[in-house]
């Protein structure tokens, strides 16, 4: 499994920052560089399956959309922003909010129609079980 890392401190230069707007969805889904807030996740692999474990915290699990499209596992939600109250003087505001969308390449291994996924305590628990794999076996010759 392939993991990649998002890099808060990544500057665009004007080029690709045209660019990348043209390769946006055309609904304004945002990609994981763009995103407002990208949750931490864990991998790991067992030996019959791999697991990501993603903090999502204040976001409601029914809401996250989990989807695999050939080998790609992706992770798609938004935390609404708290409630700012008018004439209350914040000295600082540190949690994020907004949409978020994370992608990972599963191995051919993996098996895509079994995976499963539960949520409770703002933890995000995906089991991504293994393929069984195949014997190697004795082919006779007939002669």
């Amino acid at each position: 499994m392939i993991v990649t890392q998002y890099n808060p401190w990544f500057v665009r230069t004007p080029a690709k920052h045209v660019l990348s707007r043209f390769f946006d969805g055309a609904d304004g889904e945002r990609t994981a560089a763009a995103a407002a807030w990208t949750p931490r996740v864990d991998v790991r692999e067992e030996a019959s399956r791999f697991v990501l474990v993603a903090d999502v915290p204040g976001v409601d699990p029914a809401s996250i959309e989990i989807q695999m499209d050939k080998g790609v596992l992706s992770l798609k939600g938004e935390r609404a922003a708290g409630v700012i109250e008018d004439g209350v003087n914040y000295t600082r505001v540190e949690r994020a909010h907004g949409r978020f969308d994370r992608r990972f390449v599963l191995p051919d291994s993996a098996d895509a129609e079994a995976i499963t996924a539960r949520g409770s305590n703002g933890v995000l628990e995906i089991a991504i079980p293994k393929k069984a794999e195949a014997a190697p076996r004795r082919i006779a010759i007939n002669g």
